[in-house]
Order: structure tokens, then C-alpha cells, then sequence
């Protein structure tokens, strides 16, 4: 049985990323029933030359829908990285969704072969459709998701494999 790339593309994105937006709310809850400061969270990082916890979740949203919107052919939508708070993450991780869900899957499916273009600073790399997705961006997504949840996990934030998984 062939699988489509829209199959193994926006589902995957979309319940990570909803699994995502469920622990910030957890992470929020939190940190305002401790009363701890948002900041110290958002700045963190697991070691000095890594990216922050914010940047994390901005990365992880910029992944996703830059990859939809190569195979898709469309403009993603520019997105900012100004998060001041938690629930601006939020909004952040929740508007990837919205947006991933009006792309519909006969503007996925077919593109394994397409040529796309990533163009990162002063540099382009060249990708077959399925190689973006397979080789760069899911790779990417599932890091920095990855590394965000363990920030949070690290910093209280009660959360566990199925919250990673979308399933909490």
C-alpha cells in the first residue's frame, strides 16, 4: 500500500504541533501557580551554544510550515520571532495549525519528485520533495519539538512521551 505525501506530511506536523500547544498551556499553568517568571523559561537552554527555549518552538512551527508551503507551492506566512510569553508561543504553535489545515492534500500529494529550493542565509540547497521532507525538515521538526519538550520537563513542567506523541 503507497502512501501519500500529504499523509506523512501534514498529519504528523499538525498532532505534534497540537501536542505542542497542549504542554505550553501546561507550562503556563505552571508557571503561573508558582508565580515564576516566563522569561527564564522562554531564555533557556540546555547548553549555552544551543537555541533557546523560545527559539525552539519557533523553529519548530518555521520547519513545518516552510516545508508545506515548498511542496505546497504556496507563500508561508511570515511569522515574526518576538514572543514575549508563553501564551504568545502558544498562539504561535496554534496559527502553524490553523494554517497547516487549510492546505489541502491534493496540493501535497504528487510532490516526492518535485524540485525545491531551501534557501538558508547566502546559501540554496536543492531537494527533491520527498528528500525535504524525509531528510531535512521532519529531522529538524522532531529535534527541535524534541529539545522544547525537554526544556520543559527539565524546568517542572509535568509532561511525558504521550504528550510528545500528541496523545496526552
Amino acid at each position: 500500500m503507497a502512501v501519500s505525501m500529504s499523509q506523512i506530511s501534514l498529519p504528523v506536523f499538525t498532532r505534534h504541533l497540537e501536542g505542542l500547544a497542549i504542554v505550553l498551556k501546561k507550562a503556563q499553568a505552571l508557571y503561573a501557580e508558582k508565580k515564576f517568571d516566563e522569561a527564564t523559561l522562554l531564555t533557556y537552554r540546555l547548553y549555552p551554544d544551543m537555541f533557546s527555549f523560545a527559539r525552539q518552538v519557533q523553529a519548530a512551527t518555521d520547519h513545518a510550515r516552510n516545508c508545506i508551503a515548498l511542496l505546497a507551492g504556496v507563500e508561508a506566512p511570515k511569522v515574526e520571532m518576538n514572543e514575549k510569553n508563553i501564551a504568545d508561543l502558544t498562539a504561535r504553535v496554534e496559527n502553524t495549525v490553523a494554517w497547516l489545515n487549510n492546505i489541502k492534500p491534493a496540493q501535497i500529494d504528487g510532490t516526492e519528485g518535485k524540485n525545491v529550493t531551501v534557501k538558508v542565509m547566502d546559501r540554496e540547497m536543492q531537494f527533491t520533495g520527498l528528500d525535504l521532507l524525509l531528510k531535512r525538515s521532519l529531522p529538524n521538526f522532531y529535534f527541535h519539538a524534541t529539545t522544547a519538550y525537554d526544556i520543559l520537563r527539565h524546568n517542572g513542567v509535568e509532561i511525558g512521551k504521550r504528550h510528545f506523541m500528541g496523545n496526552p
